[in-house]
């Protein structure tokens, strides 16, 4: 492998220029798919195969058609509107539904609410479809760019009320957060980069691929969201982990090629031994993220796996482009990446003004002593480090036990959205949820007198039931009834949640009609629900493997069974903690108000196995890069505590100032993002955090320290059956490639 990379080295050093205009060519390519990748996203995607929301959802699509409703439109007149104004109103729906395929609004329904309106200031207006709720969001997202809601025409205010509605503005408001993060994370990256490289070239490399790997992946995603469903928040998580894993993965190995360069090699060689051990450690640590992410598609969930997808193809992207395209961009621009220049002059100023007059080579000198002498520090107490810093993440990670999940679609927005505000005034109206529970009984025949004397005593037993607040009247057809019920508790709330367990678990079995026909509860509560069971019961899934490959990867890597044990055990902390962080703020509502929190009563379901797969992998990205500096030491002279101190010196300030650009870059979603977003971003920066200070500059060498030569141990009947893909240099320098 290590020689595969010498060879890649050499030829992207012939052919850098044929390989900077090839990826040239593919940005053009990409930048106008890109720049529609969220055309045909969707909040969709969330059906559980074989659940009873999906049976309702297939039920009311193929049978009931366009007698169930998915789309509501709300009028609300000022109190001075006059008559004609508000005819006007409902007309105008009329007109702009009209527009739409497959949706519609009865002239009765339309009639009756011209009639209402005149009577009072808020009007429902339900309209009618044979389509899926998911397959609803396009209309609703073309009803919202036409009607404009939350905005007044004559006197009347129209809002757009129903599930689709709600992932429609979703749609929005992803698209402008992500405009905002993009903007200003860029320039924070920027910034950190000029201060850890001091130089203006060697900073611009990594945010060129940072800039080049989401670009590409937005065209990609564009493609994936042509041939599957896909997830509103895709390109939030790809903008996300793409920009931090494309500017660590090149971090890496400019930070190598520079290190070779001061150590004395020649252009190509320096590249060549960037390449066969940063490199490979790119490789590695890329693979690790795509295992964790992987996981995820444990779970039968299209818009869980679709938000896998998107991380998975930016971290691939992000692979290549630092193995490809930055070592020949390297070669182009030579020593320019080497500190110097403006930013060199500046830095070298205030080297002068602060730090005694020391010179850049000074100044590592004394930050290398630095590294070595925190190392002994911590490896002279070992048991102290280990003991001190897991009761640390212990503490930080006790909430996890109360840990709840839950979806709070609608509370992303604010308070002030037409969305919400819709909602409300909708609930209002309704004396209740804006989504009804739908109930479908299937007989196995055409119903009799007696299935419909069942269905009229179903229908008042549901009427009587705890947290109904109406019940609508039974529609027949074919073999089945749909008997839709009226939530008192907003649809999303865990007052709802309860209503179907109690409909599930008692109402249903103990009534007339369980006997005579197939009876499933469903709607968009019991949808969230069964979503909520299928990700909690899948949880161990994903868990194990995860942990298992994780395991054989770093076995394979480091050519050891009890390193890549400590490794995952370490990143179970600080995921651990991490969560429990989050419970605190989220669920418990401990900072509500700073930086735009605001609690949830729970933390978001599918943001759970998310930031676990995502953080998983980022952390081994550290733990490889770490382990294969101490490796390569370690091989050279085979002393375990030097190894560890001399691994840890040479690559503390790279993984430092990775981590750092990666909280950095989730820390700028956690301001610009909705709820949801804020979470994923607030988990994986303090995940990151954590685990690049606590865990890697004490727990790993503690750890190190007290397994001693254990730390290398591995059957040598296991070591000869293994692949041999090492990162350490023997004593054969490789062949240097053209400068």
């Amino acid at each position: 492998m290590k020689d595969a990379m010498n060879r890649l080295a050499q030829f992207l050093g012939r052919r850098r220029r044929w390989v900077v205009a090839a990826w040239v060519l593919i940005v053009l390519l990409a930048l106008p798919f890109a720049s529609k990748q969220t055309e045909h996203l969707t909040g969709g995607g969330f059906d559980v195969p074989g659940s009873q929301s999906m049976k309702v959802s297939e039920a009311v699509q193929d049978e009931f058609g366009d007698r169930a409703d998915g789309i509501a439109v709300v009028l609300k007149a000022a109190p001075g509107a006059t008559a004609t104004e508000r005819d006007v109103a409902v007309a105008r729906v009329g007109k702009e539904v009209a527009t739409l395929d497959d949706v519609t609004l009865p002239p009765a329904v339309a009639a009756q609410a011209r009639r209402q309106l005149q009577g009072t200031d808020v009007v429902l207006v339900p309209l009618r479809s044979d389509l899926t709720s998911d397959e609803l969001i396009d209309p609703a997202k073309t009803l919202r760019e036409d009607m404009s809601p939350g905005d007044a025409a004559g006197g009347v205010t129209p809002y757009l009320v129903g599930q689709p509605t709600i992932w429609a503005g979703m749609q929005e408001i992803s698209k402008e957060d992500l405009k905002k993060a993009e903007t200003s994370g860029f320039p924070i990256v920027a910034l950190i980069l000029l201060v850890v490289f001091g130089s203006l070239a060697a900073a611009a490399l990594p945010l060129t691929l940072g800039f080049v790997s989401v670009l590409v992946t937005g065209a990609l995603i564009y493609f994936i969201s042509l041939q599957t469903n896909t997830s509103v928040f895709v390109t939030n998580m790809a903008s996300m982990i793409g920009i931090g894993v494309a500017v660590d993965y090149s971090l890496f190995i400019l930070a190598r090629y520079r290190e070779e360069r001061e150590g004395g090699r020649e252009k190509g060689e320096a590249r060549a031994r960037a390449l066969s051990t940063s490199g490979l450690a790119v490789a590695f640590s890329g693979m690790a993220v795509i295992i964790s992410l992987a996981g995820l598609w444990m779970v039968d969930n299209q818009a869980l796996r679709s938000m896998a997808l998107g991380a998975m193809t930016v971290v691939a992207v992000s692979i290549l482009t630092a193995t490809t395209l930055l070592p020949a961009l390297i070669a182009m621009l030579g020593d320019r990446v080497l500190p110097g220049g403006i930013v060199g002059r500046v830095a070298a100023f205030f080297r002068r003004r602060f730090y005694r007059r020391r010179t850049a080579e000074q100044a590592a000198t004394v930050q290398n002593r630095f590294w070595r002498a925190w190392t002994a520090r911590v490896m002279a107490r070992p048991w102290r480090s280990v003991i001190g810093v897991t009761a640390v993440l212990l503490v930080l990670a006790s909430p996890l036990l109360s840990l709840q999940t839950g979806t709070q679609a609608l509370s992303q927005f604010p308070k002030e959205s037409d969305v919400r505000v819709g909602s409300e005034l909708a609930s209002d109206q309704l004396g209740g949820g804006t989504d009804p529970v739908q109930v479908v009984a299937a007989f196995d025949g055409a119903p009799t007198a007696a299935d419909k004397a069942a269905v009229a005593g179903f229908r008042r037993e549901l009427a009587a039931t705890q947290g109904v607040a109406a019940v609508g009247a039974p529609t027949f057809s074919g073999n089945s009834v749909l008997i839709q019920a009226t939530p008192q508790a907003g649809s999303e709330s865990a007052a709802a949640m309860a209503l179907v367990d109690r409909l599930r678990g008692t109402v249903v079995p103990a009534s007339a009609l369980a006997p005579r026909a197939e009876v499933d509860v469903g709607g968009e509560t019991a949808r969230s629900h069964d979503v909520r069971d299928q990700i909690g019961g899948s949880m161990w899934k994903i868990v194990l493997f995860v942990l298992a490959l994780s395991f054989i990867v770093l076995m394979v890597m480091l050519r050891s069974l009890l390193l890549p044990l400590k490794a995952v055990l370490m990143n179970l902390l600080s995921i651990g903690a991490a969560f429990g962080v989050l419970v605190a703020i989220f669920q418990w509502g401990w900072l509500d108000g700073f930086l735009g929190f605001e609690s949830q009563g729970a933390l978001d379901t599918i943001n759970v196995p998310l930031i676990f797969a995502v953080v998983f992998g980022l952390s081994m990205d550290y733990e490889v890069f770490l382990m294969s500096r101490i490796r390569e030491r370690y091989m050279a002279h085979g002393d375990n505590e030097r190894a560890v101190a001399e691994g840890l010196s040479s690559s503390a300030r790279t993984i430092s100032s990775a981590a750092l650009i990666m909280s950095a870059v989730f820390a700028v979603f956690v301001l610009t993002g909705v709820p949801s977003i804020k979470e994923l971003g607030l988990g994986c920066a303090i995940a990151i955090a954590l685990d690049a200070t606590l865990v890697r500059l004490i727990l790993v060498p503690a750890a190190m320290k007290l397994m001693g030569r254990w730390n290398w141990w591995m059957p040598s009947w296991l070591d000869r059956a293994l692949p041999d893909l090492s990162f350490e240099h023997g004593s054969e320098e490789p062949e240097p490639a053209k400068a």
